[in-house]
């Protein structure tokens, strides 16, 4: 322990989270990984595997909130990347929910806390699911264009939004969903608030389900909202905080980040560790091949050209974790992120993980091209991490204006 009471940083995992690396290892091998292939071709929620993992207490939001409140921060690091080497599809769908309920938990009261989060993940006998909706079709990157709006009804006490969400990871299917919207449009991406819309909610539906390049066992989608009316609990944060946020921006004072950012920059090193599981995959069966595969007389390992290839891919994938777990400790602790730390972990992550998973198609050659190896899967899932929650040219720009100190464009 640190002389502020924060745990002390270590390179070595305590005994309480190697335990559950080793429990979530146990069943991505036995149960997500087998399953894998199937679940890419079918293009559908894996609901067997949530079922299975909700059995066991994987899929719940003791276990979630338990790893995110791990003291050192490395809780959940550890186990998404075991989750994600299983396969990152089914990963994707088992911690899809986990999205909105930081978006919640982060700024949200305690009372939204208590009554919304837990119904994002539901019980091992009715499971339910979570999505956070900040994407548009015109706003992908640029979140200061969301056009999605909220007015608020005073003679109802309710909020009513009108757009349409996309890219939702379990959008339309999920029970809870978590909405950015502008409430005041002149104001940008400090003009914005997140709203949480219950269950069944009149004029929420599903619009488009996309078929994807890879994560095709998670669910995304775009969601519609035509006349969404939600109570004014359901603003989150409170209608008070959001009214001073309001005020302190139109008299040119500084406010806190704005909604789908603060989600986003607290998912980073997350969806960093997410990506270190799918190039750890790729490495490790490729180095398995390499020590197999004879060509010339001799395992292909031998020759310098592959085993200058595994040194690369291994030092890259251990670079990554360093990187994830770096940023995960100083958020756990309360660390500024004084050089986009978390945009670091990020981006090297992402990029790490199309790197490695192309090198190793490359080393088996033709095989790793085909669906008869998992490499040509993890190569086509691992795109998403270099364009998802923050493009990879968006994390360059967050570190550079963090680094540099000016509005670099």
């Amino acid at each position: 322990m640190s002389e502020d009471g924060a745990p002390a940083f270590s390179l070595e995992l305590n005994e309480d989270v190697r335990a559950v690396q080793e429990w979530v290892h146990e069943f991505a091998k036995d149960v997500i990984r087998p399953a894998g292939q199937e679940w890419d071709e079918r293009e559908e929620t894996p609901w067997p595997i949530l079922q299975e993992a909700a059995k066991i207490g994987l899929y719940s939001l003791d276990f979630f909130a338990g790893q995110w409140m791990e003291p050192s921060g490395l809780g959940i690091p550890v186990a998404f990347e075991e989750l994600f080497w299983g396969d990152a599809g089914i990963g994707l769908s088992l911690v899809g929910s986990g999205l909105a309920a930081v978006s919640v938990a982060a700024t949200g009261t305690n009372e939204q806390i208590g009554e919304w989060v837990p119904q994002m993940f539901g019980t091992a006998d009715d499971i339910k699911l979570g999505a956070f909706c900040a994407s548009e079709p015109d706003a992908g990157s640029d979140v200061g264009s969301i056009r999605t709006r909220a007015e608020y009804d005073e003679a109802k006490d309710e909020w009513v939004i009108n757009g349409t969400k996309t890219w939702a990871t379990n959008g339309g299917i999920a029970n809870v969903h978590v909405v950015v919207a502008s409430v005041d449009p002149e104001l940008g991406t400090r003009g914005q608030a997140s709203f949480i819309v219950p269950p069944g909610t009149p004029g929420l539906s599903q619009g488009q389900k996309f078929k994807k390049h890879g994560i095709r066992a998670s669910h995304t989608a775009e969601v519609v909202l035509d006349d969404v009316r939600v109570p004014g609990s359901c603003l989150v944060g409170g209608k008070e905080k959001l009214d001073e946020r309001l005020a302190r921006v139109r008299e040119g004072k500084r406010a806190a980040g704005q909604a789908a950012l603060r989600t986003f920059e607290a998912s980073r090193p997350t969806v960093g560790a997410m990506a270190v599981g799918i190039a750890r995959a790729a490495y490790e069966y490729a180095l398995e091949y390499a020590r197999e595969r004879e060509q010339f007389g001799k395992k292909i390992g031998d020759f310098q050209a592959i085993a200058f290839k595994l040194a690369d891919m291994k030092t890259q994938v251990d670079a990554s974790r360093l990187l994830v777990w770096r940023a995960a400790w100083m958020a756990r602790t309360g660390k500024e992120f004084s050089s986009a730390e978390g945009s670091m972990a990020k981006l090297h992550a992402g990029e790490t993980a199309v790197r490695v998973t192309e090198d190793a198609i490359q080393i088996l050659g033709g095989n790793g091209y085909t669906r008869d190896y998992p490499v040509e899967r993890w190569h086509r899932d691992s795109k998403i991490f270099t364009i998802f929650e923050g493009t990879s040219e968006i994390q360059r720009l967050v570190i550079g204006r963090t680094i540099t100190g000016l509005p670099v464009r």
